[in-house]
This record gives C-alpha cells, structure tokens and sequence, in this order.
C-alpha cells in the first residue's frame, strides 16, 4: 500500500499540476493562438535524440569522468564483497533515523518521476514567459536526467542484484543518482548558494535510501558518483544560452574612429 502511495498518488498529482498549469497559461492567450510552451517542445523534441546521443558521447567519453566512474565501479565491488555493505545495513536496521512523514517525504524528493515532473514544470512556465534562459536551463536539466536513467536503468538490468529489503534491481541506486544529477546541474548554473543545498538534499536522499534498507552503501556510491558527473559534463556544456541553436555570446568590436561597438552575437559551429 505505501509503494502504491509513492509510485501512483504522487506521480498523478505532480503532472496534473504540470498540466493544471499549462491549462492556466493557454486560456489567457487567444484561442487562435498555439501555445508558446507546445510549440518549443515540439521544436526541442525534434532536436532531442541527437542531443542526447552527443551529451551521452561528451559524458562518458572523457577521461576523467570514465576514471571516477571506473574508481566508484571498483569501490563498489569492494564494498560489496568484503562485508562492508552488510555491516552498513545491519547498522542501519539497528539503527533507523527517518521515520513515517520524514521517510516518506524523501522518498518523494529523490524519486526520478518527481524530477521529471519539476523539470517540465520549470520548461512549461519558462516557454510560456518567453524566458528563453530558463527554458533551455530545463531542458538541459531533462536531458541530464534522461541520460543518467537509461545508464541507472541498464546497470541495474544488467547487475540484477538484490537489495537489503529484498527488492531487485538494487546497483545503482536510481533516487541517489537522479538527486545528484538534480544537484550537480543545479550547482553549474547557479554556483555554491543554490548548489550546496542541494548537494545537502540529495546525500540525505541517499542516507534515507540505506536507512530502510532500499539500497546497500555500494548503490549509493557509484549512484552520487554517476549523477555528480553526468549533471556537471551536461550542464557544463549547456551552461550558454542558446536561441534556435545560436549560442549567444558577447560582441564587442574593435575600436574605429566611430567608437567601439559592444553587443551580443549569434554564434553556430558547424
């Protein structure tokens, strides 16, 4: 009854929201009109694929990003195989901290759907304002996210392990990776006074997961390490703002005997 609570209830109340929203914002445009929103995802959906495909290359194609993922790999076999996970959750069986509202709370925080549906929230309203820069910072944040859970989602097919309570699919854990993904872009856009709050949520996303036994210290591992390198690699790239593919950077012109000129340009590499 409780995963039913999780995984439906709240699911269906955050994108009714989503969609609560978007409703508002159309009926104050004139019925002839498109919705700014529908038409720029139409226009980014068709762009998406190959997007994904480069920030997926960009991401795990760099040496030192496949080196800290390969040491957290590693680790994890350790922990693992050595005992030490099970010392972990034998501690935390003794042990619980987060309890009835808390617990349930930050399951919902970390949960993938709830980042998703944030995200498009975030797309829908930016599209609707014509605030071109928070609509490309959201949908860098869904790519980021799509990126990190095809790689959660084939690890965990692809190790098949168990988790302390007994549910499968345990390596690596989806909720910390997705909050560290959540984190990390959060931090790139926004430096240390939006970042570090979110990095304090997303280790106590992580901590709840070991303490109700969803997921071994292994899991959360490689699961932070996975989400902080793809965030940061993604929206590193992305950190520009773009108009219809046009990266948009300062113009300043090289002084003449009519002044200098200073402006932006649109720039497009090819």
């Amino acid at each position: 009854m409780i995963i039913c609570c999780r995984n439906g209830f709240w699911f269906r109340f955050i994108c009714a929201s989503l969609v609560l929203v978007a409703g508002c914002a159309n009926q104050s445009e004139n019925t002839s009109k498109k919705s700014l929103w529908l038409e720029s995802a139409k226009a980014d959906l068709a762009c998406f694929p190959d997007r994904f495909l480069e920030d997926s290359k960009d991401t795990f194609l760099r040496a030192d990003n496949m080196t800290a993922l390969l040491l957290a790999g590693g680790a994890s076999i350790i922990m693992h195989n050595d005992g030490a996970d099970k010392n972990i959750a034998e501690h935390f069986t003794r042990h619980h901290a987060f309890h009835g509202f808390t617990d349930e709370s930050l399951y919902i925080i970390g949960d993938p759907p709830t980042h998703y549906a944030a995200t498009g929230l975030w797309y829908v309203i930016s599209a609707e304002n014509q605030d071109e820069l928070n609509k490309q910072r959201a949908f860098t944040m869904m790519t980021a996210l799509s990126v990190t859970g095809a790689v959660t989602t084939g690890l965990k097919a692809i190790r098949d392990n168990g988790t302390p309570n007994g549910q499968p699919w345990a390596w690596p854990s989806g909720h910390t990776s997705s909050s560290f993904t959540v984190a990390s872009v959060l931090d790139e856009f926004y430096g240390p006074k939006v970042g570090i709050p979110a990095y304090a949520l997303a280790s106590l996303v992580a901590y709840r997961m070991m303490d109700t036994g969803d997921h071994w210290g292994s899991d959360v591992v490689f699961g932070a390490t996975l989400g902080w390198v793809v965030g940061h690699t993604i929206a590193g790239k992305h950190n520009n703002l773009e108009v219809a593919g046009f990266e948009v950077v300062p113009y300043v012109a090289a002084p003449t005997s009519r002044g200098a000129a200073t402006g932006i340009s649109l720039v497009k590499y090819f």
